[in-house]
């Protein structure tokens, strides 16, 4: 099963569907089911005092080093200025993420959380082999 590692809260965020695109400096040609892993790393200072993101975490638990949720994996869209005026006017999934121009929206659908997989992270989207 393939697996894309995100730092906390934003792999909780999208288990709990409270957050539906991943922002990546990269494409990827990769479409359909793939499990989300809450990494080891913790989120950067400037994003963790966001106050919108503050206010719906404070009460969320968080799984680092665990596979939590599956998704669909639909789309990769490039970053353009069109993209950018339309997602900024969804304020919630706007906080979540790092969006500007040439990078990309990760479009997730139908997620689902599993019992936790306690697993290591890796880089870039990669497999889980079950034992």
């Amino acid at each position: 099963m393939k697996v894309l590692s995100i730092k906390e809260p934003f792999a909780s965020l999208i288990m709990n569907k409270k957050k539906r695109i991943e922002t990546r400096s990269w494409k990827t040609n990769y479409r359909g089911e793939i499990y989300i892993h809450a990494s080891k790393s913790k989120m950067n200072k400037d994003i963790e005092n966001r106050t919108e993101l503050k206010e719906l975490i404070k009460d969320m638990s968080l799984n680092q080093e665990y596979i939590i949720c599956k998704a669909n994996l639909v789309d990769c869209i490039y970053m353009d200025e069109t993209f950018l005026k339309e997602i900024k006017k969804d304020k919630q999934e706007f906080c979540f993420g790092l969006y500007e121009i040439g990078r990309y929206a990760w479009i997730l659908e139908d997620i689902t959380p599993i019992t936790p997989i306690k697993a290591k992270g890796r880089l870039n989207i990669w497999n889980y082999e079950e034992k």
